[in-house]
């Protein structure tokens, strides 16, 4: 219910004299707005002060209640403001219709003041309690979605504790770089969001290699590199199959971000477009974040150097319009880089709350 010093109740028939019944009779305990037909209904259900309640006779010339009805439900605005029909007849069929145009109930005519205010009265307090529960409920979820979040990114952390033996904020630069190719990619912000949350779990399939071979400086054996090969499909394994629409997309940036746009990559060998999008922006995303990074056993590479390496893959390992993307968005990803930079001695960091930005010097 809106947030009023009196709740207001919009009364519609083409009656004059009830109308005026009807404000006598409610004005006492509400705000009582009148109207005679039912263009105006829809104009003032969809204006302001909205109303909390709406009284609508069934049987007016021109435009029927129950077409209004249908109108106001059909309105995202007004969709759930409660219709009480008015009317005159007592036909079972009539009611069926009414209810199951999204009316909450029925008063006869002619009209009892006494019954009148009871059922408003009534379903006014119904509706201020669906609020309220709606409100809890989206709170709740919510609060559901932080958690989730939260734990994605530490779930990505521990991968890279077990890659590297360190933390580190590579993390939320990864969801940050993410978010920001999708975006220059033209997504949508829903989905540059859900990119930003999925991203830290790309690599969880490592958890399935030995560190050993994460972490070896010379050139890997065959063998070894047989393993490193398996983690995308790991990680899909890890996530498994689920049904939340943020875990799907894990799942899939998992299983797919080694796939080469020349159909060179690995665990499927998919080749253009037959590589789901996310898993073409997280390829860029990774190699640029794995090129420029600190790490204990190689130096960073400059991002220009990796910029330039992207593009000169383009067509090859990468798809040329998220090489392009990727191009559009650098310059923002350079700023999130400088904020969120990983010194050698500060990489070894089990705070897993999301670091404060370094101010620009």
């Amino acid at each position: 219910m809106n947030a009023k010093a009196q709740p207001v109740i919009l009364a519609v028939d083409d009656a004059t004299d009830l109308l005026a019944l009807m404000s006598k009779a409610l004005g006492t305990s509400y705000k009582v707005i009148t109207v005679d037909n039912g263009g105006d209904a829809i104009a003032a259900a969809s204006g302001e002060p909205r109303p909390d309640l709406i009284l609508l006779d069934v049987e007016m010339p021109n435009v029927s209640g129950f077409e209004v009805c249908r109108a106001l439900k059909d309105e995202p605005r007004t969709a759930d403001i409660p219709v009480i029909f008015l009317t005159g007849k007592n036909e079972a069929q009539a009611q069926v219709e009414g209810l199951e145009l999204g009316a909450v109930d029925y008063v006869t005519k002619p009209i009892n003041s006494k019954v009148l205010m009871a059922r408003v009265r009534m379903h006014l307090a119904l509706s201020n309690q669906r609020q309220e529960l709606e409100r809890i409920v989206q709170e709740r979820t919510a609060q559901l979605e932080k958690t989730r979040s939260e734990l994605m990114l530490r779930l990505g952390r521990a991968m890279q504790m077990h890659e590297t033996a360190s933390a580190g904020n590579r993390a939320v630069r990864l969801s940050e770089y993410a978010k920001l190719v999708a975006r220059a990619a033209g997504a949508k912000p829903p989905v540059c969001e859900a990119m930003a949350i999925a991203s830290p779990l790309h690599d969880i399939g490592k958890l399935g290699v030995p560190s050993e071979i994460l972490q070896k400086k010379e050139k890997l054996s065959a063998p070894d590199w047989e393993r490193i090969r398996r983690h995308p499909k790991i990680g899909a394994d890890i996530i498994g199959e689920q049904d939340d629409p943020l875990l799907k997309l894990a799942r899939q940036v998992a299983l797919t971000h080694h796939e080469n746009w020349d159909g060179s990559g690995y665990p499927d060998g998919l080749k253009g477009e037959a590589i789901p999008w996310p898993g073409r922006v997280m390829a860029v995303v990774d190699t640029f974040e794995s090129m420029t990074e600190t790490q204990f056993y190689h130096e960073p590479r400059k991002p220009e150097e990796a910029a330039a390496e992207i593009e000169r893959l383009s067509g090859k390992r990468f798809d040329p319009k998220v090489v392009e993307a990727f191009k559009a968005a650098l310059p923002a990803m350079l700023k999130v880089r400088e904020q969120l930079a990983d010194e050698l001695g500060e990489i070894i960091n089990l705070d897993f709350a999301k670091p404060a930005a370094k101010k620009a010097k």
